[in-house]
Parts: C-alpha cells; structure tokens; sequence
C-alpha cells in the first residue's frame, strides 16, 4: 500500500459493481453447485429506495433461476421456521412452503430487511447462512441456491438493529451507493419514461435525495422515481396538470417535483423526436438549452428500440445517427452508450451488434473515438 491509498471504511460499491460481484458469484454456485457451503453469502447495505431488492431480482430474471424474497421485518420466527407437528410420539418440524424442496433447483434467497429482524429471528437467519439449514428441522436448502441479505443502515433513520457479529461475519459486506449514470443505464432498459430519464441526467443529485425532506411522505429515490414514470402514463392521458403535480409531489415531495413537473412541460415539446428517427426527410432540430437537450436525448434512448421488428430497429439506428451528427461529442456519446443498454425487447447483446453493425458507425466512432473512450474511461 503506497501513501496515495485511499481505505473505503463502508466498501462503497455502485449498482453496476453490485450487478457485476453478485452475477459472478451466482454464476459461480450454477456451474459448481459443490461450493455451496464455501461461497460467502452477500450483505448489500444502502439507504431506503436505493434499489437493493431489484438489483437482486433482476439478476435472478436474467438468469432465469428461481427467486424467494423473504421480508424479515415482517415475520415471526414461526414464519420463518415452520410450525412442529408429532407423528407416533415422534416431533417433527414442518418449514414453510415457500422454501424450495427440488434438490437439482437453483436460484436466489433474499434475506431482505435483515438489520429490522428482532434478535431471535436473525439467530433462525445465522444458521440458515452458516449451515444453509433451517433450525430445529431436517430441511437442508439445495446447493443451487444463493443466499443474499440486505438491509439499511444505522444513519438513514430506518428502523434498524444491530447485527451480531456471529451473524456479520459470515457475510461479504457492500454498502450500495446510488449512482445516476449506473441507474439511467437501467432505467433505458426498463422503459422508464423519458422525461424522469432526461431529469436525472440534467439533475443526478436528485436520484436519491434524504436531507432536507420530510422522511414522513414522499422523497426523491430510484424507487420512488420508477413510480413516477408509472404514474406519468396514466396522469398524463387525463391532461390535468394540477392533478398530475399532486400526484408527482405525494412520491417525490414537493421540492423536487416542482423542479420535475417544469422539466417534464419542457421534455412534451420533443413530440417529432419518433419522426426524426424514422423519417430521412425530418429535419434534425436540436435545442440548445442543457435543461432541454436532456430531455431531447432521453426521448431518443427512449423510442430507439420502441418499434415493433428488427426492421424498425435498424430504420431508427440510423435515425439516431443522423441526430448524432448534429449533436455536441458529450451529448452523443451519451446517448450510444444508452443505447447499447437495449431494452426490454432487445437485449443487450442484440443492440450492441444493430448500432455497430450500421453503415454509419465507422464514421461516428472516428469522429467522437476520443470523447468515447473518455466516457468509458470515466465509468469504471
């Protein structure tokens, strides 16, 4: 260690490096169910809303293994261990249904809200992380299984108890850190609406914001921000702004919303982005205000892989690229990197291979390689 080495005392870790350390492990367990008992268990420490619970389920969906989500703070130790029942003066313990029984399954078991369980559930939780067993009973959890806990921490005014070090100590411990960029790559790829896209990145303090707001009613988390897009769907057919404005200030408060709901008025002005995308004789337009060309590239990310075949797919990349020829390097590198993300139509992989593989890719990666290998560079 040289002088210039900084320690993370709470060994930080971005969503993208959570992603990137849990699919290895899991991946690790699938292909060598035997390491069931030797690979650490994970503790994924954050604040409210940061979006713990999702990262591990969509890792589990992607994988296409099993899912078992169990809210510790929301049961009793009965619940978790199953009731006794005696067959010829002999007692038996019955665990609950929900544990998985299929010797040859796989999947994810998430011990969530662990640091809000009382005391004696963690114990029943310490032996199933220690011996992968249910205590009092016969049941053994299959080898393909990978545990993961999570929980928030002493300093974000949840309710939170101390974990014993018995149980600390058999978990590798990360404390996730919202990052904007990490969580616009997500939100790209799960149709987040535009306008709360565009506002993150003209805005990324407020993806997760807990000083200066009333803890008690809404505040500004990626949780509460995917609830904002769900609802921009629904209010926004209704053309009632005021009753949209109360709707968006009951999840994000009032401070934040005023902000969004003018950002939102500017992002409904890009209504011929689609146009630009699909028709060459659109005329590319490009506002110049930064409020506004984050709200125009969100629209872009947003409808590229919005079409309905491998052929809309391809009309609209090249749409994209005649839009980024009229773009600034940061702005269109931007939106590329967005874009290789896919969506839940086209998968990663398919649009990585559909932007490289057009005709006009050559000449943008000579023209934006330096500003591109920067962004990249900056991102890891």
């Amino acid at each position: 260690m040289n002088d210039t080495t900084k320690i993370d005392l709470h060994n930080t870790a971005s969503s993208d490096e959570a992603i990137a350390i849990i699919e290895t492990s899991v991946k690790t367990l699938i292909a060598n169910p035997s390491l069931a008992h030797s690979l650490p268990a994970i503790m994924l420490r954050g604040a409210p809303g940061v979006g713990k619970s999702t990262i591990v389920k969509d890792i589990a969906d992607r994988l296409g293994i099993g899912f078992i989500d169990v809210r510790l703070a929301q049961l009793e130790r009965v619940d978790f261990c199953g009731l006794p029942s005696v067959d010829d003066h002999v007692t038996e313990w019955n665990v609950p249904a929900f544990w998985p029984r299929d010797k040859k399954s796989k999947g994810i078991i998430l011990l969530d809200e662990i640091t809000s369980a009382p005391a004696d559930l963690q114990v029943a939780a310490y032996q199933l992380v220690l011996d992968r067993r249910i205590s009092n009973s016969n049941y053994e959890l299959p080898d393909g299984w990978y545990i993961i806990a999570a929980g928030n921490r002493v300093t974000d005014r949840a309710v939170v108890k101390t974990m014993s070090s018995a149980l600390a100590n058999r978990f590798m411990h990360f404390e996730v850190e919202p990052n904007a960029e990490d969580w616009r790559g997500w939100a790209v790829k799960h149709d987040i609406n535009p306008s709360v896209t565009g506002f993150i990145q003209f805005r990324p303090g407020l993806l997760h914001k807990m000083d200066n707001q009333n803890l008690e009613q809404g505040w500004p988390s990626p949780r509460s921000w995917e609830k904002v897009s769900n609802v921009l769907a629904m209010f926004d057919r209704e053309g009632n702004e005021e009753i949209l404005r109360k709707v968006v200030y009951g999840l994000i408060g009032p401070n934040v919303g005023v902000e969004f709901i003018e950002f939102h008025r500017t992002a409904k002005k890009f209504g011929n982005v689609l146009d630009m995308l699909t028709n060459p004789k659109t005329k590319i337009e490009i506002p110049t205000k930064s409020d506004e060309k984050c709200a125009f590239a969100a629209a872009v990310n947003y409808l590229l892989w919005n079409g309905k075949s491998e052929k809309d797919d391809k009309v609209r990349v090249e749409g994209m690229y005649r839009i980024l020829n009229a773009l600034t390097a940061d702005f269109a590198v931007m939106i590329v990197k967005c874009a290789m993300q896919g969506n839940t139509r086209v998968s990663k992989l398919q649009a990585i291979k559909l932007i490289m593989s057009s005709p006009s890719y050559k000449e943008f990666a000579k023209k934006h390689a330096k500003a591109f290998a920067e962004k990249l560079s900056l991102d890891k």
